[in-house]
């Protein structure tokens, strides 16, 4: 059976049991991270807007022991501004076989592909998909990536899709709870009276 037609609820379990092993999440980012948009000003200058809990989402996740990278066929000083704003040191841009950069990343990182999320969003990132325990498709990625996927997100990219994967990892593992007990707990630090 493909993930094609599987039916709901069987994707939905299969996901889950998939999600228990995951202890690297490795993400493409336009489309995903992003809407999948590109600004680009008179002067060459990139601009691109990321979802405030997609980040939430990731600082959690790493927060409950999974590590989190971003793999990206395009390279953008944005996109490195963002990874440090997460605390994310697994960054590869610029990338044109996504198969091979995950391979050695899995390599780099101790990992083996059953314990490793990739999330895409078009053709590009197939391969990646393909070598990852867990495969995952926002919402509004190419129908071809879908139906490759173990799971596809509710949300869209760069409006939660990301939030929503951190979360299903988090509940396999069962350390979604904590996680939220502990962002309700958080300080805040207040500037002025």
């Amino acid at each position: 059976m493909t993930n094609a037609t599987m039916e709901w609820g069987e994707r939905a379990t299969e996901a889950m049991a998939r999600a228990r092993a995951v202890r690297l999440l490795l993400l493409d980012v336009d489309g995903v991270l992003t809407d999948g948009r590109l600004f680009l000003s008179d002067s060459g200058e990139e601009f691109k807007a990321f979802h405030s809990r997609d980040g939430h989402g990731i600082k959690m996740l790493m927060a409950s022991g999974v590590r989190v990278g971003l793999v990206t066929g395009r390279t953008s000083q944005v996109v490195s501004r963002r990874a440090d704003d997460l605390g994310i040191t697994i960054l590869v841009q610029g990338c044109r076989d996504k198969r091979a950069a995950v391979s050695r990343l899995l390599e780099d990182e101790g990992v083996t592909a059953a314990e490793a999320a990739f999330m895409g969003d078009d053709v590009i990132d197939l391969p990646a998909m393909e070598s990852v325990g867990l495969a995952v498709a926002v919402a509004d990625a190419h129908p071809l990536v879908c139906s490759h996927a173990h799971w596809v997100t509710k949300e869209k990219g760069g409006l939660g899709a990301v939030r929503e994967l951190c979360e299903l990892i988090m509940r396999a593992q069962g350390t979604l709870d904590a996680q939220l007990g502990r962002a309700y707990q958080g300080e805040c630090s207040w500037a002025g009276g």
